[in-house]
């Protein structure tokens, strides 16, 4: 597999975010290239409505039916036909004739200088082309309406047939991560089932002697590993299968063997620690040993060491696929700001989703902000309104990569791009919300 940029090059010099950005998304196209010349039946599934939210829709969703079927009314009021409003007369005078309700349509004809009563959604008569909402009327008697003739145009407040959308026509494109409004266009089509990419198989892991599991007692020099429900929790968003590793030693052997483990049952593997420059710090050796490194340094804070390649096919692991790496840092925040950068959209990617990027709005900083250029910063804060209504941004305190409970007071990210330097209270800067995404 070729890769861009170069490995040589990655392994000596800090890489910009974008940068890093780019050369996993390329690298992920090459593994889904393999997986798609495998041609596996596997790796689609059919799952009913009720079991298809934050999946990825595997082809289009062709709609059966035109949307709406026919002809209808887009408000309450009163239908009539257009050509009355044609002549000089400012007024215009009708009788009303019937009423139509949403599934109770009008069986008889509308007259010249007749209308029909008419509710949001009913079907229009063939004798209407338009509708004037009842609140623009007056009512001489419970059989009289009248308006200005000017308060609307022939055809006005009537949707048409497959105004919306048309039978045979896309009504949800493939890779879609389907939210819950597509699954009501897709109830709305009278479609009970949808075709979706299998769930991505993701192991994690975290590696490093000093870790202790839930409910064991802390010893000196020791801590509990926080990561890897952080990152069960990243993962579960995305609604993702996920093989929980444990903790591993930080012992060469032991952690080689965690990874092939690991690679005969994932298609991802995310492991935390083990990753900076430290002498007990084994990942980049093994991953040397069991496939191709990426890169290991990257111009961000938090979060500037991290490895990124492929594990080879583990010889009885069927079908044989080559299997994606993060190896993330041992930080709590910088885990989650390392995923959220890079590991979210390689997932979204990798699974055939069409969207992988998470937006980007604007708000105000309420303080001033100190920010070196030359490096990407994801700073924790707190979005809210000021008086004028204008969204301000607050940040949650210390940004220590260690300092997880700030990560929890946020819900967005400050983001500070490259060249970017000092920030002052009132400028605008960029932001990401956690919402949906952490």
């Amino acid at each position: 597999m070729k890769h861009s940029p170069n490995s040589s090059i990655l392994l000596t010099a800090s890489l910009h975010v974008d940068e890093a950005r780019k050369a996993i998304a390329n690298l992920v196209s090459e593994l889904m290239q393999e997986s798609q010349a495998i041609n596996d039946p596997a790796d689609f599934e059919t799952v009913s409505l009720d079991h298809a939210i934050n999946r990825i829709l595997a082809k289009d969703l062709l709609s059966p039916i035109d949307v709406p079927a026919a002809d209808n009314s887009a408000m309450d009021g009163y239908a009539f036909d257009g050509k009355c409003l044609a002549t000089n007369n400012p007024d215009v005078t009708l009788k009303i004739v019937g009423t139509a309700l949403a599934g109770k349509p009008f069986e008889g004809k509308i007259g010249v200088g007749e209308c029909l009563k008419i509710m949001t959604g009913a079907l229009m008569p063939a004798d209407c082309d338009t509708v004037i909402p009842q609140e623009f009327t007056a009512s001489s008697s419970d059989e009289l309406i009248s308006f200005k003739s000017d308060l609307l145009k022939a055809g006005d407040n009537r949707r048409l047939r497959g105004e919306d959308l048309q039978k045979g026509k896309a009504a949800i494109s493939a890779g879609r991560l389907l939210r819950p409004s597509d699954l009501g266009l897709a109830a709305s089509l009278g479609i009970a089932t949808l075709k979706v990419r299998r769930k991505l198989k993701v192991a994690i892991l975290s590696s490093g002697d000093e870790l202790r599991s839930l409910g064991q007692a802390l010893d000196a020099g020791s801590i509990y590993d926080s990561n890897r429900y952080s990152l069960t929790g990243l993962l579960n968003r995305l609604d993702l299968e996920i093989i929980d590793c444990g903790i591993v030693r930080d012992d060469p052997h032991v952690l080689k063997q965690a990874f092939i483990e690991a690679a005969s049952k994932a298609d991802v593997l995310i492991s935390s620690g083990g990753v900076s420059v430290g002498e007990a710090d084994f990942t980049k050796q093994i991953m040397q040993e069991l496939g191709d490194v990426g890169f290991w340094k990257i111009a961000m804070r938090p979060g500037r060491p991290m490895a990124f390649g492929i594990l080879k096919p583990v010889p009885g692991k069927s079908p044989a696929r080559k299997t994606l790496f993060f190896g993330l840092p041992g930080n709590p925040v910088a885990v989650m700001v390392t995923f959220y950068q890079f590991v979210r959209s390689a997932l979204l990617q990798l699974n055939g989703a069409q969207q992988t990027e998470p937006p980007l709005v604007q708000a105000i900083s309420e303080t001033a902000i100190r920010k070196k250029p030359g490096r990407t910063e994801f700073q924790r804060a707190i979005l809210g309104r000021n008086s004028e209504g204008k969204p301000t941004v607050r940040l949650t305190g210390s940004q220590g990569a260690g300092i997880l409970r700030s990560m929890s007071e946020a819900n967005c990210f400050v983001i500070l791009m490259h060249d970017q330097g000092n920030i002052a209270a009132g400028d605008w800067v960029d932001i990401a919300l956690f919402d949906g995404l952490l």
